[in-house]
């Protein structure tokens, strides 16, 4: 089949093409959830650990064991900053100074990464007020924290600097929430598509002298069509 007779049953029944289209999109916009705004905080922190004190003469590696523990450290430190226990003593920091936050939801909300000694903490909030509280609370609260529980290390050798404040922005959508329309709308155009091929295959009637001479009969005449003259699809 010619590029041409495919394009000829699309344009003969394009109208149901259209109409899955528009019922899509229709239905598409009015079963869409109300999106409520979220915010977002992002801070980060530079680890440090404080190297032993030498005490004789001889080679301490150029402090690479203090670099390597401070690597290991962050890791350790992106732990705490998603614990329970994280959560719980930020709430009750929170609370002394007239906030009230659940210590689960800030836990489901408190997000770590970690590049090299570099600590990455980022909290989503819906209320930007309250967020830019929480934000300032856990600057404030982590290297405490940090020195409470790693005692292993000294509680005064570790180290947990702020070289970026807490930014609150507001939570852009998501890939899934951007693509979720356009992937509806190429589906009902697929599957609009395939039913216009369902409907011509399943239709056994005569539409030009192509299929008239392929049922074997002998064309004698033509009688060209009227197009444009009233005809509905």
């Amino acid at each position: 089949m010619e590029l041409r007779q495919y394009w000829q049953i699309i344009t003969r029944r394009w109208w149901i093409i259209v109409s899955l289209l528009l019922v899509v999109l229709v239905v598409s916009m009015m079963v869409r959830p109300t999106r409520a705004p979220s915010y977002v905080a992002t801070m980060r922190f530079m680890m440090g650990l404080e190297p032993e004190a030498k005490t004789g003469d001889y080679y301490a590696y150029d402090r690479y064991y203090t670099w390597l523990t401070a690597e290991y450290l962050v890791d350790d430190v992106a732990e705490l900053v998603r614990s329970g226990a994280f959560a719980q003593a930020l709430s009750q920091h929170l609370a002394d100074s007239g906030l009230s936050v659940p210590a689960g939801a800030i836990q489901a909300s408190t997000q770590a990464g970690t590049l090299h000694r570099i600590l990455t903490v980022s909290v989503v909030w819906g209320n930007e007020q309250e967020l830019s509280k929480i934000a300032n609370s856990v600057a404030n609260l982590l290297p405490v924290e940090i020195a409470r529980h790693f005692a292993q290390v000294g509680t005064s050798k570790v180290y947990a600097s702020l070289i970026d404040p807490p930014a609150v922005g507001g939570v852009g959508l998501s890939l899934r929430e951007k693509m979720d329309l356009p992937i509806r709308l190429i589906l009902a155009l697929v599957g609009g598509l395939a039913l216009v091929f369902v409907l011509d295959y399943l239709d056994d009637s005569v539409r030009d002298k192509i299929e008239l001479e392929a049922s074997g009969l002998v064309m004698l005449a033509e009688v060209p069509s009227q197009r444009g003259r009233g005809r509905l699809p």
